[in-house]
């Protein structure tokens, strides 16, 4: 058939799904309807033509599957958070095809947040990396069917070893459930394929539980975001809990002593452009600040007087950050207490710089408002 014409063809219009169905296969549409008859039975396009329907439909199958397993979360599940807390060892995750993906990941999650870890491909184990166990380490085995061959081959000689095994299956009472010490039921009612086959929900399940378990570990370990840092020093992540006040503090910044007049203090802060004013005593150390919303707030209420002592409109013993604190930590505070500009002292309290809240936005990854 001559389709020199075709191959130039326009991409149908939206709502002309038989057409679209032709221009997917590439054959020019005779009979539309019977083309499209013949696509549905050679599998080559979906009779949806609502795409954004059927991605709902997706996520709705795979929160249908989460719900599931979170209900049935019970007892073995904080067994499984005992094991791995106590471990004096490490983590060995394995699994095989997707479920191996996902236990990769699960993997570098520990890993990163206090519980090392490392993945073990069930194959690889076969061929001598069982060597890599240690009889103080803990098993994580991830498979759906609970009946992955080269997966249950390995764990027997893994328990051997004197490992404890965790599972995560979709079948509890499958040959892995019954090699292992503790199982975690990830069953889900169905997959989000159209087929029931590919894993889809199921994998999200298990990705799902062993964050859950990530999480109830740093928890119990108390693993704080120094902690974190140490393990993730490059990135976006690792430069905002990297990041410390002093490298971004302004030094050299006019200030006055408390005792002098407002007139002056505000003269101070006019030749600034942090918008206030620190105020120290005679020893340079910090009793408080003026800012541009003092300074407004004052002038409304009429009650300013230019030559009355600075310290009589200053803001006492105003929070102030330390040179070593995290910019991550700090601009915690400053968004809680809606406060945009904060002064810098030493551990005597004497003053080395001020920070404004410009200085913190956009810095390794910060954010200010749901960074």
């Amino acid at each position: 058939m001559d389709d020199a014409g075709w191959r130039t063809r326009a991409h149908p219009a939206d709502n002309d799904h038989d057409a679209r169905c032709a221009f997917a296969s590439g054959r020019r549409p005779l009979n539309l309807k019977q083309e499209q008859t013949n696509l549905m039975q050679n599998n080559q396009c979906t009779p949806r033509t609502d795409w954004l329907e059927l991605g709902q439909e997706v996520l709705n199958i795979e929160i249908e599957g989460l719900q599931a397993v979170r209900d049935r979360l019970n007892g073995p599940f904080v067994d499984a958070v005992t094991l791995l807390a106590e471990c004096k060892g490490r983590v060995v995750v394995t699994g095989l095809g997707k479920s191996g993906l996902v236990g990769r990941k699960l993997a570098a999650t520990f890993s990163s947040t206090g519980t090392p870890s490392f993945f073990l491909h069930p194959v690889e184990g076969a061929h001598g990396d069982l060597g890599m166990i240690r009889s103080e380490d803990v098993v994580l085995a991830i498979s759906n069917s609970g009946e992955t061959d080269e997966l249950n081959a390995v764990l027997p000689t893994m328990r051997s070893l004197g490992v404890s095994i965790v599972c995560m299956t979709g079948k509890p009472e499958s040959t892995m459930g019954k090699l292992s010490d503790v199982v975690l039921n990830t069953a889900v009612p169905r997959e989000a394929c159209p087929l029931d086959l590919a894993p889809t929900a199921s994998t999200t399940a298990v990705l799902a539980v062993g964050d859950a378990l990530a999480v109830c570990l740093i928890h119990w370990k108390s693993f704080t975001a120094d902690d974190f840092r140490k393990y993730h020093p490059g990135g976006a992540l690792g430069q905002r809990l990297s990041l410390r006040v002093n490298s971004l503090m302004h030094t050299g910044v006019p200030h006055d002593e408390d005792t002098v007049t407002i007139r002056q203090a505000l003269e101070t802060l006019d030749k600034g452009t942090l918008g206030a004013v620190v105020l120290t005593d005679s020893g340079k150390k910090l009793t408080g600040i003026i800012t541009d919303g003092d300074v407004r707030r004052m002038v409304c209420r009429g009650t300013m007087d230019m030559e009355a002592p600075a310290h009589t409109l200053m803001v006492r013993n105003p929070l102030h950050a330390t040179p070593a604190q995290s910019v991550a930590e700090l601009l915690d505070v400053m968004e809680a207490k809606g406060i945009t500009v904060l002064p810098v002292v030493h551990d005597d309290m004497t003053l080395c710089g001020v920070i404004h809240l410009h200085d913190l936005l956009g810095k390794g990854g910060v954010k200010f408002s749901g960074r």
